[in-house]
């Protein structure tokens, strides 16, 4: 008899989730403020770890921390890879990546397209 945790099967695939994804920059003026908080907030909303890298560097920077991102000076164009690891990192890559696609929703905040 076996006394220890048994995990099935997705959530032992959860556990062990590590995915990338790559994503164009098209709002106008990049990552400056708002959207840096935006792209922050959500990461830090999934429990796995969440990393960044602009235009094809080898340095990762943390996606949870507003000064990261900030300090990253992202710009219109920049092509950013995002990579999770742990659980959910599949759910959190494809979030992250529609919300660059949108635009950080500020369209629909400010209404105005960028």
């Amino acid at each position: 008899m076996n006394g220890g945790l048994r995990i099935g099967s997705r959530e032992a695939e959860q556990v062990q989730a590590s995915c990338q994804t790559e994503v164009e920059v098209k709002h106008g003026v990049g990552l400056h403020a708002r959207p840096s908080v935006t792209f922050t907030r959500l990461a830090k909303s999934f429990p796995c770890s969440i990393e960044v890298a602009v235009n094809g560097s080898d340095t990762w920077l943390n996606g949870k921390s507003i000064i990261k991102i900030m300090g990253a000076r992202i710009r219109k164009g920049s092509i950013i890879r995002i990579r999770a690891d742990g659980i959910l990192a599949e759910e959190a890559i494809r979030a992250l990546k529609d919300l660059v696609e949108r635009n950080f929703d500020e369209e629909k905040r400010h209404g105005r397209a960028f």
